[in-house]
């Protein structure tokens, strides 16, 4: 696929997972859960023990099914490593040039970390195919539809705090797609289907709130 394609497939429920663990198992029963329960787009922070490798079986295993990403990308040869093990996009927490190169150098898809308007515009000109604005929690949805009043172009991603209960109050805010991390996987296999299919549902509706803000 090609770059756009990725990013719009990344997105394309309005909610990607965030798997931070203390083990590579973890990471493992956490991601096939959540593709169980529906979740096609997840990303496995490089803080996960053994993270790279985690994503090269993962991307092997899903195949087509979901798009495993990488997170906590700080720089380059993180980039480069993460790339080379198979992540299909790169998320970082910071905000960084060569991380946004390295990525489109190899046709994959960047979210760099942004806090103000000051590093939004600034990400948008170096190309950056989303924003994840990190973290949510010093932030609020009406802080999304702020900017998006005078930037509507930005494509926000509030990550960092965001729960089930309130992600459909970003989007309909404004934000293209929600980072979530351990308040979507939490419980059992029962558990997390129906918290993934009840929040799909309620980001859908939320969308066309998104689309008229």
């Amino acid at each position: 696929m090609y770059r756009w394609e990725i990013t719009r497939a990344a997105l394309a429920q309005r909610v990607f997972a965030i798997i931070r663990t203390e083990s590579y198992d973890q990471a493992a029963a956490t991601a096939d859960t959540l593709i169980s329960a529906g979740i096609r787009s997840l990303e496995i922070s490089l803080t996960t023990p053994f993270a790279l490798e985690a994503v090269t079986t993962l991307t092997r295993e899903v195949g087509q099914e979901a798009l495993i990403g990488a997170g906590t990308v700080l720089d380059v040869p993180s980039a480069r490593m993460a790339i080379d093990a198979g992540a299909r996009f790169l998320v970082s927490p910071a905000l960084d040039a060569e991380v946004i190169r390295t990525g489109h150098r190899y046709g994959v898809p960047v979210f760099p970390g942004v806090a103000s308007p000051t590093e939004i515009v600034r990400a948008m000109e170096l190309g950056a195919d989303a924003l994840k604005v990190f973290p949510a929690s010093d932030h609020s949805p009406r802080w999304i539809k702020d900017i998006r009043a005078a930037l509507p172009q930005a494509p926000l991603l509030p990550t960092g705090g965001v729960t089930v209960e309130d992600a459909p109050d970003w989007i309909a805010a404004g934000a293209v797609a929600c980072g979530m991390g351990a308040a979507l996987a939490e419980g059992d296999r029962d558990a997390v289907a129906k918290r993934v299919a009840d929040l799909l549902a309620r980001l859908a509706d939320a969308a066309p709130a998104a689309t008229n803000s």
